[in-house]
């Protein structure tokens, strides 16, 4: 399963599946979110559907490290506990602090599924079986990579997490209108929430220098880009010149 042929052939694979999804999403907008519609089929419970989506790579990634021979190793114990702490708080966390009615789509959840899955095989795989034995001695913890890793991968979480508070206080109980975002990073882009998990998972590939993560740095650019222009349109439909005067970019501050 986690032969080194293997490995390369489905990490090739996902780097195409990566540019092709960016170029989709450019013309199909996922029906979730702000962006819901009922086209994309049946639908269930927003937190419902969000532990759905992200709990099985918390089991997974977890399955992939308890099973290794390697298990045992500190490095890999602290960079595997990165990312189950972000995928915790994701899966069990993040959609109890939901609030409102919203839906999603069944078959944006088992894309989702999917999609996680092969993360966790392509992250844990690398980590605990194809990179040489060895690669990940003690001395990485305090190597300037690891360090920068960390830091980026830290600020990304805070981004992240500072996004998502400010997102779901925007509306009072009750209230199911839409209103622009204000404060932390969103002075600067529609999607700060998105900016923070790629900052986030950039810092991570570069802690754990592993070709999966990195070809997850590429994924979630691929995904959330397109989304945070199609939010941006979103907001400029509803509120014109309200929100253009803002002049923010779509994900990235003062580029894209």
């Amino acid at each position: 399963m986690f032969g080194t042929d293997t490995y390369y052939t489905v990490l090739s694979i996902m780097v195409v599946l990566a540019v092709i999804v960016f170029i989709a999403l450019g013309k199909i907008t996922p029906g979730y979110g702000i962006t819901y519609d009922k086209k994309w089929g049946p639908s269930i419970n927003n937190r419902i559907g969000w532990i759905l989506m992200e709990a099985p790579v918390f089991f997974a990634m977890l399955a992939i490290w308890l099973t290794s021979p390697r298990r045992g190793e500190p490095t890999l114990i602290v960079i595997t506990s990165l990312f189950l702490i972000h995928y915790f708080q994701r899966s069990f966390i993040f959609p109890m602090m939901l609030k409102g009615k919203s839906r999603m789509p069944l078959v944006i959840i088992i894309a989702g599924v999917i999609f996680n899955l092969v993360n966790a095989y392509l992250i844990g795989g690398w980590l605990f079986y194809v990179a040489d034995p060895g690669f990940y001695r003690l001395s990485w913890l305090y190597s300037p990579l690891f360090i920068l890793g960390c830091i980026i991968f830290i600020a990304g979480m805070a981004i992240n997490l500072n996004s998502d508070y400010i997102i779901r206080h925007l509306r009072k109980p009750g209230d199911t209108k839409h209103y622009i975002p204000h404060g932390g990073l969103f002075r600067y882009v529609t999607s700060a929430n998105y900016l923070g998990e790629i900052t986030e998972w950039l810092g991570y590939a570069i802690l754990s220098w592993s070709p999966g993560a990195a070809v997850f740095v590429i994924w979630t650019f691929a995904n959330l880009a397109p989304r945070a222009r199609a939010t941006h349109r979103r907001y400029l439909s509803e509120f014109g010149d309200e929100y253009a005067r803002l002049r923010r970019r779509y994900i990235i501050p003062f580029i894209y």
